[in-house]
């Protein structure tokens, strides 16, 4: 099993092994072969989304941006191609948190037809009715806050809102864009409430990294620096767990149901606190103003999301469970461990401490750590392998993730 680290983004790992164990690796995108590039691009325009660019396109059609009128016009307004890269990227990823969001929406969030109606026109096949939910996992979940599911809600909307847009204005430059629809083969939840519907992300099988805990509460250190942190939960980081019950046998016990509830409570952080690093350090690559625009705009609301779920996770019940199917042991003892006692662990130090930030001769700083730009993206990639998010998938999958990852690495400002 390998250690997650909190190098670069949060998102590399300690070990990474080669890369035929982690299918994903940091690329130079010069020594790639040229047949994969090209490979790639065919798959690409032959995925030009449709559900995504429908939906968006009808507020751009007819009435081209200044941005769309300088490339057509050769000026150097135009998309770059490695603004295109970052955007592609972005639009991927925010693809593959809809679809972990959606997962946790059937069975937790408040169910009315909004959610379901927009993923309906995105996704082929997708159900537009709501799946009226799974009302003992939604309590489960709710022992975190009243709220939870109206919260889950609108951090599912949000997403599948960002993965319309982004894709939407790639289109509407002329640009590739993205679709993972494909890769929608794995299992859904067996459990009352959960579509039976293909999946790109699998949540039973997660190690949850919980470093970010302790690291936004640091006053010293920051991972953009070489330091580390340790885990708020040691045994949610190793082995495989379920944030999703895997059928309605997950909800014979109270106890084990609190376990999958509380997985899911920071796993939810753990998504989020990735997006709120990942946009600002992206950021710094974009050539054009109104690409800056789209990252800081999306990415500030990365940032609320994980806010919100960090001070929830923080209402996590104690719980000492072992999974009776894999036999895995997780324990969530915030209310009761010393440790929690204390500031690096505080439950309701929420907002990010001041600390240091581009050299420890400045002074402490309150800021989103980490947001180093090198192989920011494919630290993403990997970290996202890593938590097991994606067991079950071919290995084209992640050879188009690599390619998306390292084209998004080597964009360079003005480019």
């Amino acid at each position: 099993m390998k250690e997650l680290s909190q190098r670069g983004l949060g998102f590399a790992l300690t070990n990474p092994g080669s890369k035929e164990d982690m299918g994903l690796v940091p690329a130079n995108p010069e020594s790639k072969d040229k047949n994969t590039g090209s490979n790639r691009r065919s798959f690409l325009k032959k995925g030009m989304v449709a559900g995504a660019v429908t939906v968006g396109a009808g507020l751009l059609v007819g009435s081209s941006s200044a941005l769309a009128q300088d490339e057509k016009s050769g000026k150097n307004g135009g998309l770059t191609k490695g603004d295109a890269a970052i955007l592609r990227f972005l639009a991927a990823a925010e693809i593959l948190e809809s679809d972990l969001w959606l997962q946790y929406q059937e069975l937790a969030g408040t169910q009315d037809n909004e959610v379901s109606t927009l993923a309906s026109q995105l996704i082929p096949g997708y159900p537009a009715q709501p799946t009226g939910g799974n009302p003992l996992y939604t309590n489960a979940v709710s022992q975190l806050d009243s709220d939870m599911a109206q919260y889950i809600h609108d951090n599912t909307e949000d997403e599948l809102s960002h993965e319309t847009f982004i894709n939407a204005y790639l289109a509407s430059k002329g640009a590739d864009t993205i679709s993972l629809d494909q890769f929608r083969t794995l299992p859904s939840s067996k459990a009352t409430g959960a579509n039976q519907f293909g999946r790109l992300t699998n949540l039973t099988q997660l190690s949850v990294d919980t470093t970010w805990w302790t690291r936004y509460r640091s006053r010293t250190q920051n991972p953009d620096l070489g330091d580390t942190f340790p885990q708020a939960l040691p045994t949610l980081a190793v082995g495989q767990h379920t944030a999703i019950p895997r059928s309605d046998a997950d909800l014979s016990s109270s106890s084990h149901l609190q376990a999958i509830a509380n997985t899911a409570g920071f796993h939810f952080a753990t998504i989020e606190q990735g997006g709120s690093s990942l946009y600002p350090s992206l950021a710094q690559r974009v050539t054009h103003p109104e690409v800056l625009r789209i990252l800081l705009s999306i990415g500030g609301t990365e940032i609320m999301h994980f806010q919100t779920w960090q001070d929830k996770a923080g209402n996590a019940p104690d719980t000492t469970d072992t999974d009776p199917v894999t036999g895995v042991k997780v324990v969530f003892d915030l209310m009761s461990a010393s440790r929690f006692d204390t500031e690096d662990f505080q439950s309701n130090l929420i907002m990010p401490e001041p600390t240091a930030f581009l050299n420890k001769t400045f002074p402490a700083c309150s800021i989103i750590r980490p947001t180093e730009t090198n192989n920011a993206a494919m630290g993403a990639a990997n970290f996202l392998k890593a938590s097991g998010l994606f067991i079950g998938q071919p290995p084209a999958f992640f050879t188009l993730l690599q390619d998306l990852a390292s084209e998004a690495d080597a964009a360079r400002h003005g480019d």
